[in-house]
């Protein structure tokens, strides 16, 4: 019995949003992701506060997170929804 499905392991990447590091230690990634960074994270990043006459920018830091997904394809040479055509 050859196999026809071949699925493809996806990887996805994301950032956590932009915050003072300080406060970083606490964010979560959105569910379903893992965290690969630890502590306060990266301080890869600035966020900005508004002032009334203008805008202050301070480095900040966050989190990376990946998650880890199937993606169901078929094998080379098979095709279809249930990958039985050839």
């Amino acid at each position: 019995q050859m196999k026809k499905q071949c699925d493809q392991k996806l990887l996805i990447r994301m950032k956590t949003e932009c915050v003072p590091c300080s406060l970083n230690l606490e964010t979560q990634c959105p569910a379903g992701y893992t965290k690969i960074t630890n502590g306060t994270g990266i301080p890869d990043c600035r966020y900005y506060l508004e002032m009334k006459t203008h805008t202050l920018s301070f480095l900040g830091c966050r989190h990376h997170c990946t998650k880890e997904f199937e993606q169901p394809e078929c094998c080379q040479g098979h095709w279809g929804p249930d990958c039985m055509g050839k």
